[in-house]
């Protein structure tokens, strides 16, 4: 590309940036004070990803100039830079002047760490990444569990509320407590809210001999009913027409699905689609079978399904005093939407919990649409962060995908200047086995990317944990973040329509219309 096209093409960004100054405020007129900067940064982000800056890399390389790979975090200052770069080689007037405050890389760094270490740790350590790992039942009744996890890495205590109840994690907060003052390391405590957990619930299937089993045998072809019903007995040599029942926790599932909706059961290994269904009830038939049983309160997934589900349940919200008063941390499952944010938002203020951090879990493909106005919204605290639940999320948007996503998660995340947590299936064989694979390994050091990275309970996580430790002090001397392509997001041009007011919009309509 020749020098002079480039600097048109890239002017036009920078103004488009400069005209959009004045929304760009508005938009983050409500924003805490220690996130102005960075909102502003991350709409200015999704400008500039509006656009398809491939063509331009070459080019900018070649001049020894920013090609602009490595803009996350300092969007205005870098395209600013390059553009006074390019006139000084080109030997031309530079005229771009605008009253916008700059971050540079070195400034964005500084905010990220500030942000990550406000949520997870109030001084700075060796090795970036903080390390969170998911406290087994034993937790509750064994100080001496969290005390080896602590002794070995473990930076971040997390309590899953989907199992056990206030009597168990309360010990789990005492033994917490407790070896964080006898060891001097601070142990920060994460509470994951359960949302609207979609699960099977218990199955019993009565054999032929009269004993009751808690799976039920699935092959490809099978046929099934899901039942609002939860307790249900299925018998073994079946019914004339082998339909087997299994019953649903939340069965407003049933109303949301319709015929030809996609299901997947236990993590995707299930694949089934709905064939027929009534008020009480869907009739489903399995297309793809990994597994060839489903147990009791196995997850379901529906990527294809709109589910009028509020992210905050009855039981997260009769659960929230306890919360606020122990965790440091609260992660916000089924987050979907910006009014989703404002909900929890004021369930916290009525409990004066401004200084417990929220993490928002990005788990389907609804939460990646609107990332950018749930960010926008969280941002009105001052310490929050995103987890990267790759687990549900890679069934909801298809395992194919997840690379992408997640990818982009982390770049939109690295324009807010928000921490991120790197969560699913870490170093998971070697926590259950105590031997890692390669591909595990590969991508626990891809997870330094992030800011945080949880590993999952197992037999073997105390050698999970000090891997993981290993890895993250490695990488974090080779790299912060990484370079990338920058192909235009489709997240990035879905919000920025939206930075139009209704009055252009009609103005573009009319010109459309050609009227």
């Amino acid at each position: 590309m020749k020098l002079d096209q480039l600097i048109n093409r890239l002017s036009r960004i920078l103004q488009e940036i400069i005209d959009k100054e004045d929304r760009i405020n508005e938009l983050t007129q409500r924003v805490h004070k220690k996130y102005k900067l960075s909102s502003k940064n991350l709409l200015r982000y999704l400008i500039l990803r509006s656009h398809d800056l491939r063509k331009y890399h070459g080019t900018l390389s070649d001049l020894g100039v920013s090609s602009l790979r490595s803009t996350e975090g300092y969007v205005y200052s870098n395209i600013y830079n390059v553009l006074r770069n390019l006139h000084l080689i080109q030997g031309t007037p530079f005229h771009f002047d605008a009253d916008i405050k700059l971050i540079g890389y070195t400034k964005s760094k500084k905010l990220i760490r500030k942000h990550a270490n406000r949520l997870f740790k109030e001084t700075q350590k060796k090795h970036f990444p903080e390390i969170m790992v998911t406290l087994p039942d034993e937790a509750a009744a064994d100080k001496k569990v969290i005390r080896k996890m602590v002794l070995n890495g473990m930076e971040i205590a997390r309590i899953n509320l989907s199992h056990g109840d206030v009597a168990q994690w309360e010990k789990m907060v005492a033994f917490i407590r407790e070896t964080s003052r006898e060891t001097g390391q601070k142990v920060k405590i994460y509470m994951d809210l359960s949302g609207p957990k979609l699960r099977t619930s218990s199955v019993d299937l009565m054999s032929r001999k009269g004993k009751k089993k808690a799976k039920i045998s699935v092959k490809k072809g099978d046929h099934f009913i899901l039942t609002k019903q939860e307790n249900t007995v299925n018998y073994a040599h079946g019914s004339t027409d082998n339909k087997r029942i299994i019953g649903v926790m939340l069965g407003e599932m049933i109303k949301d699905t319709w015929v030809d909706d996609t299901l997947y059961f236990d993590d995707g290994m299930i694949k089934a689609v709905v064939i027929d269904k009534n008020e009480q009830e869907l009739e489903v038939v399995i297309t793809e079978c990994y597994k060839s049983k489903l147990g009791s309160e196995k997850g379901i997934n529906l990527p294809n399904t709109e589910l009028n589900l509020p992210a905050l349940t009855p039981k997260d919200i009769q659960v929230l005093p306890f919360v606020c008063k122990h965790a440091d941390i609260i992660g916000y499952s089924f987050v979907r939407t910006a009014e989703d944010v404002n909900i929890l938002y004021e369930e916290l203020r009525k409990y004066n919990a401004e200084d417990v951090g929220v993490v928002f879990k990005i788990e389907n493909e609804e939460a990646f649409n609107n990332l950018p106005e749930i960010l926008i919204k969280g941002m009105e605290r001052n310490k929050i962060g995103v987890m990267i639940a790759r687990g549900d999320l890679a069934v909801e948007i298809g395992f194919e995908r997840i690379s992408e996503v997640q990818n982009e998660i982390l770049w939109i995340c690295e324009a807010a200047h928000i921490p991120v947590i790197w969560a699913t299936q870490v170093l998971e064989n070697l926590a259950k086995t105590g031997i890692p694979t390669r591909a595990e390994v590969s991508d626990a050091a891809k997870a330094a990317q992030a800011e945080c990275v949880m590993l999952n309970k197992g037999p073997y996580i105390n050698n999970a944990i000090q891997v993981l430790k290993n890895i993250l002090i490695r990488m974090s001397g080779h790299s912060f973040k990484k370079k990338n392509e920058l192909r235009a997001l489709n997240v990035a041009k879905r919000y920025v329509k939206k930075f139009k007011t209704p009055d252009i919009q009609y103005q573009e309509k009319l010109h459309e219309y050609g009227q």
